[in-house]
C-alpha cells in the first residue's frame, strides 16, 4: 500500500516518460496479446459446450449466447485477462527489477539523484493499468466468437437465435463492471509484483523467490479483490 501511494504521488510529476511507457505498453499489452486470445477463445468455447449440454435438459438450448456473454464480460474475461498477465508480465518485472536490487543497480539511481519509483514503476503501473482493460475487451470479444462458433457450427444452435439473445440480456453495465475490474487488476499486478522486486535479498536464489512470490501474490489477490469489487459493483 505505501508504494501503491507513492507510485500514484508520482504519476504527474515530470518529466513524463512518455517513451518507456509505451515500451512498458508494448510489453504488457502487445506482447501478452496471444495467450491472453487463446486463453479467451478456448474458455468461451468449452463455456458454449458446458452451457449447451446442461440446459438440453431444460430445453433452454437458446440462453447459451446469454450465459457465455455474461460470463465473459462480468467474470471470466477479467479474471482469466488479469491471471494470464500476472503470469507473463507480474514474472517479468519482478525478476528484472529483483536483479537489479541485487546487482546494485537500483542504489545506483539513488546515486545519480533519479527516483527508482518514477523511473522504474510508474512506467509499469501506467502500463498495465492502461493495457489489462484493452486486453479484456479483445478477450470479451474473441471469448463470445468462440461461444458462437461452438454452439452455432457444431451444435446446431440458430445463428440469428444466437446474436438475438446475446444482444436481448447484454446490458452496458455488464462491459463496464469488467473494464472496471480489469483497472484494478492491473493495478494490483504492477504494484505487487514491482513491489516483490524491489523487496529481493540474497541473489539469484531471491529472485526466483520474488519472482514465485509476486506471481501467487497477484493472482491470488485478483481472485479475492473480484468478489469484493462484484459485490460493490452489483
Amino acid at each position: 500500500m505505501i508504494l501503491f501511494v507513492q507510485t500514484m504521488s508520482w504519476i504527474f510529476r515530470p518529466p513524463m516518460q512518455g517513451r518507456e511507457v509505451l515500451k512498458q505498453m508494448e510489453e504488457v499489452g502487445v506482447r501478452s496479446f496471444p495467450v491472453v486470445i487463446i486463453t479467451a477463445a478456448f474458455t468461451g468455447m468449452v463455456l458454449a459446450l458446458q452451457s449447451f449440454t446442461g440446459f438440453k435438459r431444460f430445453n433452454a438450448e437458446s440462453m447459451v449466447g446469454t450465459v457465455v456473454a455474461l460470463s465473459m464480460t462480468r467474470e471470466l474475461g477479467p479474471v482469466l485477462t488479469g491471471l494470464m498477465v500476472s503470469g507473463r508480465v507480474g514474472s517479468a518485472m519482478a525478476a528484472e527489477l529483483g536483479t537489479m536490487r541485487v546487482t546494485e543497480q537500483i542504489d545506483a539511481l539513488y546515486t545519480l539523484a533519479t527516483n527508482p519509483i518514477k523511473y522504474l514503476i510508474v512506467p509499469r503501473f501506467l502500463a498495465a493499468t492502461v493495457m489489462l482493460p484493452i486486453l479484456v475487451v479483445f478477450a470479451d470479444i474473441i471469448g463470445i466468437l468462440g461461444g458462437y462458433l461452438v454452439s452455432v457450427q457444431i451444435l446446431g444452435t440458430n445463428p440469428t437465435l444466437y446474436i438475438r439473445k446475446t444482444w436481448d440480456y447484454l446490458e452496458f453495465n455488464d462491459l463496464y463492471s469488467g473494464l472496471v475490474k480489469a483497472i484494478f487488476f492491473g493495478m494490483i499486478v504492477a504494484t505487487i509484483s514491482c513491489h516483490q522486486g524491489f523487496s529481493t535479498e540474497g541473489g539469484a536464489e531471491g529472485v526466483g523467490r520474488a519472482t514465485t512470490k509476486a506471481v501467487v501474490t497477484s493472482s491470488l489477490t485478483i481472485l479475492i479483490s473480484n468478489y469484493f469489487i462484484t459485490a460493490i459493483l452489483f
